[in-house]
């Protein structure tokens, strides 16, 4: 398990940073959580939508009068039912504000040109593109009566060809919309590579690689409870955009922003899946507003499986280029990204691949091009990572590729390519300009960590008993992204000081477990120099907050940490003002300690915060603050031994090392590596969504056919990290959340083909299941040159 070992406290322009308890343990450890179906609202109709068990097809009719006559249903409508009905809403948000990489072409540039034609309805009008997608909606006065009254709907759907695999797709022998291609986008990033840098290196490695289809699988699914009051409307969703919510939701209503309030209680992880407006949202709310009653969809995990946002799924094609040094001359990688089957979620999210193409290595040549292209899936979004484990994928089997080729230890490879600390800030080939970073500082921890040596020692070893299982030792060395693009790195807020002397922060940001609830008030407490008791967080809930960007990109931090620190700064300065107005001091005359002004030079003149309020007025100051980006970096080792009779792979050790800047609180960020860490042993081992002929994900038995990693399956873990602040954020934090899923994916199957030395590699793609094992370990086998 994880050894965790408490840093020593960083001091940050003032503030102490450590370990606080955490707020909301004991309420949500104790069932006193409050989730969307926790929310008793009298009146409240419950939704459940039929839906599509065929991935492809001509929608002919839907009868809904059968599931209308079952007693406690309310309504069954199909879309012919419901004229006026909107489609599912769409914004720029996937492909606004792209940064200025030199060197990008985008052939479509908003989302809007990728839409066009290729609108999403809210439930299917006359065609079905993915299996899961929603033909009618019942509403029952309770659950059980709207699922008796949906099993009622008959529907018939002509089966069409199906794709499911981008690469299929993209050639257009089955389009999805008619005079349409598949393909939604293409771009590129760097430059292409000229053939010469190919025929004259001393080694040229090139590789295939498959991004399983993943689920995000949080604890809670998808939910909405849409309240109508009059000429307001009340949502809330366990969401992780309140305010994109809100915005969207006017939008489909025709009605003004301030008519709608976005809350979000408490919710049972999202890691990405919750950002966005879904075709239930939008009928839910729609027949909220129709029928002027309260409306529930609360999605269940089966239906969740079948219907909700999905990660990853690439298919790429790269190819590295070295001297005889093993200095790196050239990186090329291709995508075809499986976007699903509508534009509107992820259609620009692949660009995060090519942008992070370079990893963290100096690689002077790098070109990547994208497709992202349309198949009969249910949409792909962001998840945990979002691009960036896809990236380091590639380039990270690329890079022990290359060692083998050359004879030199995997390691070696990578400390001779490193972008070395004297060179931030650092530009690379794709136009992203990294913050800071010592690479091989973290990378020489994990090693230490890990006992290196040892294990090689031992793998040598086994490698001479014919009866020893084959051992391996997989690196990864990744970079990442981290607060999101330019034009999204900043974040509302404010703070207000009451005359009990309580302080109340609001944040734009929303909650979906990553400890706002803790780290925020204790931020703003430590700044002000008070007791954390004093401070309450206010979050999630647009009437409270009327702007906000939200939690995403893990920039709880980096973006709206280092908001609550700045507005908790001004709390000072606006104090100090008032402090020498009230007693006809120069300003400089007046300071700021442990929640209280003073004279500098008059022991007598002291005044708590709460005292000056009540002696000049409420005081609240709001404001946004802007960060810039952030490159969060690290490096992880897995040790893996093999069974190729049975084809198991059991992770012996497993080491991460992560870089994120300054730790605001070291023990939930080290729970965030550890959990992130599990979700990336999913990815390589055991998670991917099946699908048949017909383009139906082949998951009738639940979590029992879409495997996750237990607590039987965890490894031992160590997790070990290095600082090294970001000069872009003024708390010096990078994102830390998505560790794991990025760089550890790449070092197990690192492991695994270290393991088995196959002579194609590309036989080892995730999940790494038994039968993948089996064949790749009865492939004719790779000489060691090293």
């Amino acid at each position: 398990m994880a050894s965790y070992q408490e840093p020593e406290p960083v001091p940050v322009r003032g503030v102490v940073v450590h370990h606080w308890s955490r707020r909301e343990d004991e309420r949500l450890l104790t069932g006193k959580g409050q989730y969307v179906a926790d929310i008793d609202v009298p009146g409240c109709l419950d939704a459940v939508f039929v839906r599509s068990k065929v991935g492809h097809g001509l929608l002919r009719v839907v009868d809904c009068s059968a599931a209308r006559e079952v007693p406690g249903v309310v309504g069954a409508w199909s879309a012919a039912d419901l004229a006026d009905l909107p489609a599912c809403a769409h914004t720029a948000a996937d492909l606004q504000d792209l940064p200025p990489v030199p060197h990008t072409v985008l052939a479509k540039l908003s989302s809007d040109e990728a839409v066009a034609g290729r609108e999403w309805p809210a439930l299917v009008k006359d065609r079905v593109r993915y299996a899961g997608e929603a033909v009618a909606v019942v509403l029952g006065e309770d659950r059980y009566r709207a699922e008796d009254g949906a099993a009622e709907v008959t529907f018939q759907v002509d089966p069409l060809p199906a794709v499911v695999t981008p690469s299929e797709a993209a050639k257009d022998a089955t389009r999805l919309f008619e005079g349409l291609s598949n393909i939604a986008l293409r771009g590129e990033t760097g430059i292409p590579v000229e053939d010469e840098v190919w025929r004259e290196a001393a080694a040229v490695v090139e590789g295939r690689y498959r991004q399983n289809l993943l689920m995000p699988t949080p604890m809670e699914c998808r939910t909405i409870l849409a309240v109508p009051e009059g000429d307001r409307l009340t949502i809330w969703s366990g969401h992780q955009m309140p305010h994109r919510l809100r915005r969207e939701t006017a939008a489909l209503l025709g009605w003004s922003q301030e008519q709608i309030r976005v809350v979000v209680p408490d919710t049972g992880g999202a890691f990405g899946g919750k950002s966005a407006s879904f075709p239930e949202f939008v009928v839910a709310v729609f027949l909220a507003v129709e029928l002027q009653r309260p409306v529930r969809w609360i999605e269940d995990r089966l239906e969740s499986m079948m219907a909700a946002t999905r990660g990853r799924g690439q298919d790429q094609r790269a190819r590295l280029a070295a001297d005889a040094d093993g200095r790196l001359l050239a990186y090329e990688l291709h995508i075809d990204a499986d976007v699903g089957a509508y534009p509107h979620l992820g259609v620009g999210l692949p660009m995060q691949t090519a942008w992070m193409a370079t990893g963290a290595y100096t690689t002077p040549r790098v070109h990547a091009t994208v497709r992202s292209v349309l198949t009969n899936t249910m949409l792909t979004y962001p998840y945990r990572g979002a691009g960036r484990p896809e990236a380091v994928m590639a380039l990270e089997r690329c890079m022990d590729m290359m060692a083998r080729r050359l004879g030199l230890d995997p390691a070696e490879l990578r400390r001779r390519n490193f972008v070395p600390p004297e060179s931030f800030p650092y530009t690379t080939p794709t136009g992203r300009t990294y913050d800071s970073g010592e690479y091989a500082r973290a990378l020489d921890l994990a090693l230490e960590t890990v006992g290196y040596d040892a294990w090689r020692a031992e793998q040598a070893r086994r490698r001479t008993d014919p009866a020893a299982k084959p051992l391996g030792i997989g690196l990864s060395c990744y970079v990442e992204r981290s607060g999101g693009e330019p034009g999204g790195l900043h974040e509302f807020g404010s703070i207000e000081v009451a005359a009990d002397g309580t302080i109340t922060a609001r944040c734009g940001a929303a909650s979906s477990g990553q400890s706002h609830e803790t780290v925020f008030p204790a931020l703003v407490a430590k700044t002000l120099g008070v007791d954390v008791q004093r401070v309450r967080l206010i979050e999630g809930d647009t009437d409270e907050q009327p702007q906000g960007l939200g939690s995403f990109a893990s920039r709880t931090a980096q973006v709206a940490g280092a908001m609550l620190q700045h507005a908790a700064e001004l709390v000072i300065t606006e104090a100090r003002q008032r402090a020498a107005d009230l007693w006809d001091l120069p300003l400089e005359q007046v300071e700021w300690t442990d929640g209280a002004v003073h004279a500098a030079h008059d022991g007598a003149a002291a005044m708590d915060v709460s005292e000056l309020v009540k002696a000049t007025g409420p005081m609240r100051v709001e404001d946004r603050f802007e960060t810039g980006m952030a490159f969060p970096f690290g490096a992880h080792v897995a040790v893996a031994e093999v069974d190729p009779e049975l084809g198991t792979v059991e992770l012996v050790k497993v080491v991460t090392v992560d870089d994120c800047g300054v730790q605001l609180d070291p023990e939930i960020v080290r729970a965030q590596a550890f959990g992130s860490a599990l979700q990336g042993i999913g990815q390589a081992l055991y998670e991917a969504i099946p699908y048949d002929d017909a383009g139906t994900p082949m998951l009738n038995s639940g979590l029992l056919d879409y495997l996750l990693p237990t607590y039987t399956e965890v490894p031992p873990i160590e997790v070990k990290d290095t600082c090294t602040p970001s000069p872009n954020s003024p708390l010096g934090a990078k994102g830390a959340g998505e560790s794991g899923c990025i760089g550890l994916p790449a070092a197990i199957v690192n492991a695994v083909v270290d393991a088995l030395r196959p002579a194609d590699p590309d036989l080892l793609q995730m999940p790494l299941t038994p039968d993948v094992i089996w064949r790749a370990a009865r492939a004719p086998k790779q000489e060691e040159t090293r």
